[in-house]
């Protein structure tokens, strides 16, 4: 995962991206990155780090421009450096262009491969820098021309930000897999990987780019465009499930409402009898709060997050996974002692922070730990942005769900099933064409089914 944004026509322009990859910091961790446009001249600065490690007024101050695309990375395979920090940008025949990208590229390497054989030299790792090669090389006179034919070639997910000398263009996949929505702000433009940016910086959302769509802002207002006439919708269903905050709208659905709906659907399908409900910090409390209501059982934050640590999840090494979980988490010991504790987690990947935290609870006292999970079992690895590793390394792939209860010693263990997900999110068929099995989602980290080709080898072969 990553987070993208970018502002058209605003004299404050770096300072207003600032605050909006503050909004979006959850999406990554790693490093940060703005390059504002002034008149043509293209300003950057970019780190490792948080956004607030990296940036210091002074730093701001010198982005000038109306212009800017900033970039929070988070990468899913490899080690995390410089050269691969986010937006990249490059000046060539058509003049200067940076790019700002989520998602993955699952035929990156073949198309890197091809590139290098022809001459074209990489300076770094990441899929997203194939995509400027082939914009740069493009016999195209046109940026958004260039752009398309580009694009074209490309599979997997994406949602990129371009910011040329006069414009601003944003496109998403023919899947839509990736988030990306559009705003205003007075008389400026705003394209974010999801509406929480909006409401940080006071933009008003107006829709949501679609699958397949590129639109272009200029001087003269929005066009748009298709980089493909056949688009099949399959947003990724962990977007609402885990990765999106609370308060960002998806394609008309509010994250938390749809969590909190999944907690429900969660008790109807495996209900257990109980003194408390609590949910794992912070992706987990609206589906506890849903299954507390449904079930009438008191929701206590029984589980406190260290605010000042980043998600396990998302950290590069399965070590450092699991040195973070102590640091992380801490279990309230007077909301748990002596009860019988329903633990609710979005999801269950590796199984190794799910043991921590229920071994966490039983030792502050809790006389049972249940442990219900909004979201199916996690079987197939995601080549699309996500860091689940090789199926070998996925708990659900390899035991049993009395398997994995016994692994991570709860009481008991209920996954939530496919089909209640995607009802509680609402089937979007209306990309779906002669498709009778699309749902409108990608599910293929539960269900092995995947929206696109995959070429295994370029998901170990280049690294966001």
């Amino acid at each position: 995962m990553c987070g993208v944004f970018g502002i058209f026509n605003n004299k404050n322009a770096a300072q207003l991206t600032y605050y909006a990859l503050y909004a979006l910091q959850h999406r990554g961790q790693e490093s940060a990155g703005i390059v504002a446009n002034d008149n043509g001249n293209l300003n950057s600065h970019k780190g490792l780090g948080l956004v607030a490690d990296v940036f210091t007024e002074e730093k701001i101050e010198t982005l000038k421009g109306t212009s800017a695309i900033g970039h929070v990375r988070y990468s899913t395979t490899g080690i995390n450096s410089l050269q691969n920090v986010q937006p990249i940008f490059f000046n060539y025949r058509r003049g200067n262009l940076a790019i700002a990208h989520n998602g993955n590229l699952v035929n990156a390497h073949q198309l890197r491969s091809h590139l290098e054989r022809q001459g074209s030299i990489f300076q770094g790792t990441s899929d997203t820098e194939v995509a400027a090669h082939l914009i740069a090389r493009s016999g195209y006179e046109n940026t958004e021309e260039a752009v398309k034919e580009s694009l074209s070639m490309l599979k997997g997910s994406y949602a990129m930000l371009f910011m040329s000398d006069t414009k601003l263009i944003a496109v998403r996949d023919p899947n839509g897999i990736r988030p990306l929505s559009l705003g205003k702000l007075n008389g400026s433009y705003v394209v974010s990987s999801e509406t929480c940016a909006f409401d940080t910086i006071g933009a008003t959302y107006i829709r949501d780019v679609e699958p397949g769509e590129i639109i272009m802002i200029t001087k003269d207002g929005i066009t748009s465009d298709r980089i493909t006439s056949f688009p099949k919708r399959a947003t990724c269903v962990f977007e609402y499930i885990y990765f999106a905050r609370p308060d960002s709208n998806i394609e008309g659905l509010n994250v938390h409402s749809a969590r909190k709906e999944l907690g429900k659907k969660l008790f109807q399908e495996a209900p257990v009898v109980a003194d408390v409900v609590t949910g794992v910090p912070d992706s987990s409390i609206s589906a506890a709060i849903g299954f507390a209501e449904e079930a009438g059982i008191p929701y206590e934050l029984g589980l406190i997050k260290n605010r000042y640590i980043g998600r396990t999840f998302i950290q590069p090494s399965q070590e450092l996974r699991e040195r973070g979980v102590r640091l992380k988490l801490s279990a309230v010991r007077k909301v748990v002692e002596g009860k019988r504790v329903v633990m609710i987690d979005d999801s269950i990947v590796r199984g190794t922070t799910s043991g921590r935290i229920v071994n966490m609870l039983r030792e502050a006292g809790a006389t049972e730990v249940h442990v219900r999970i909004s979201s199916p079992p996690v079987t197939h690895s995601c080549y699309y942005g996500i860091d689940t590793s090789a199926r070998e390394e996925l708990i659900a792939a390899n035991k049993t769900i009395e398997e994995i209860r016994e692994h991570i010693g709860a009481d008991s263990l209920a996954f939530l099933s496919t089909d209640e997900m995607i009802n509680t999110f609402g089937e979007r068929t209306d990309l779906c064409g002669e498709d009778k099995n699309c749902s409108g989602y990608c599910e293929g980290c539960f269900t092995g089914s995947y929206p696109t080709e995959i070429i295994e080898q370029s998901k170990f072969s280049l690294e966001r």
